[in-house]
């Protein structure tokens, strides 16, 4: 036997396995690097958070992966390029981050890397018939392993798709084995980029979970302040809460199918960009708008749509809310701004919020720590159940790089 093959087949018979999950979202904000301790699989895996960083990408950094994404028409010895560059800068990262916590590599026995998505393309967008559903991640794991050292996991998207999904979002998997709680009906609540819910049953009934995009989270709110302040972020929504929400605006923001799609479904920049606002404000004839009043209606703007998502699992299951109260349990950037979460408390009175940190995981780390949990299901699990449904394949995700 190929001794690489041993080596992935005795960390798949330990009991407990370390390893890294590494996310970095559509905000382009940084890398994500959490180092987690799981044992078990399926509704049985147990996670410690071992370390966390956040690591910020520099603007060069960013100015390069924005000339390539989320555009149609692009430079594609730039997209050819970047691949492996991602990788090795993302493997070179988890090296600097091992060596500040006083990990040694070889301590570690997987690393599990989303990559950088750069584009995002279901049928419901593309709308080509002979076309399924796309999705495209680069930071290829053969330099990751190649620069760590270290058995690695990525690309777990594409089995997703090749098995009828949109590949995306993949919280359900890791929110399900970790967050399902017998008689506490959750809704994990990721506001990043785009702001997406995983739907938990008081039943625990793994064939009634599912998660969803919603729409917009910080993608324009991030974008805008990118464009008026120079900065990548409103920070605490400052901008925002100086100004009034514009009724008309915010009625051209929410005339797009996609929210009246059914559950699951997913999206992107691609659709919800700068270009997107401005031919609402052209429609609703607020060109001349002033920053602030743009920004808060944008803050409203996400707030509603993530709401009418959630009023439609309420409404769903009102029988049980009667019973069993909903919580909402609140992660990502948008869960650090108090313009976005106090417009959802006050939609939605009759659920409570919280955030994943009280279930023990930092809500910053959730998808990196989500990552690992996919990994570790790849290696030691793959045997629970969603049903047969659209967008909830019951698959092993991730495509295997060895160091050597």
């Amino acid at each position: 036997m190929n001794s690489q093959i041993q080596h992935l087949y005795d960390i798949a018979r330990k009991t407990d396995r370390r390893i890294i999950g590494l996310m970095s979202g559509t905000s382009l904000d940084g890398l994500d690097v959490a180092l987690c301790r799981i044992s078990g699989s399926g509704p049985a895996t147990a996670v410690t958070l071992e370390r966390f960083s956040t690591v910020s990408f520099d603007e060069e950094f960013k100015a390069e992966i924005r000339t390539i994404f989320a555009k149609p028409t692009i430079d594609f010895e730039q997209l050819c390029l970047l691949n492996p560059y991602i990788g090795r800068l993302h493997g070179q990262l988890i090296l600097n981050c091992l060596h500040n916590w006083g990990v040694a590599p070889d301590e570690v026995d997987i690393v599990a890397s989303h990559g950088q998505t750069v584009y995002h393309a279901p049928k419901s967008q593309h709308r080509r018939d002979k076309f399924p559903n796309a999705t495209l991640q680069i930071g290829d794991g053969d330099h990751i392993a190649a620069v760590t050292g270290i058995l690695t996991f990525s690309d777990f998207r594409q089995k997703h798709v090749a098995h009828g999904g949109e590949g995306a979002p993949l919280a359900v998997y890791g929110d399900y084995f970790m967050f399902s709680q017998l008689g506490e009906n959750r809704i994990l609540l990721n506001m990043g980029g785009i702001a997406n819910f995983t739907y938990l049953p008081a039943d625990g009934d793994a064939n009634r979970v599912f998660t969803t995009d919603t729409g917009p989270g910080n993608t324009l709110l991030d974008a805008y302040a990118r464009k008026f302040l120079n900065k990548p972020y409103d920070e605490d929504g400052q901008l925002a809460a100086q100004g009034q929400v514009n009724a008309d605006l915010l009625l051209a923001l929410k005339k797009n199918p996609f929210f009246d799609a059914p559950f699951p479904k997913t999206t992107g920049p691609e659709v919800f960009n700068v270009p997107y606002v401005e031919e609402a404000q052209v429609r609703s004839q607020t060109l001349d708008l002033p920053a602030t009043d743009l920004m808060a209606t944008l803050v409203q703007f996400s707030a509603d749509t993530i709401t009418q998502a959630i009023e439609r699992v309420l409404l769903n299951s009102s029988s049980e809310k009667k019973e069993v109260a909903f919580r909402i349990y609140m992660s990502g950037g948008g869960a650090h701004n108090p313009q976005l979460t106090q417009r959802l408390y006050k939609a939605l009175p009759d659920c409570q919020f919280d955030r994943t940190d009280s279930l023990g995981i930092d809500g910053d780390a959730k998808e990196a720590v989500l990552f690992a949990v996919l990994a570790n299901e790849s290696l030691a699990g793959g045997s629970t159940s969603f049903g047969d449904r659209q967008g909830v394949p019951t698959v092993s995700m991730g495509k295997v790089s060895f160091p050597k």
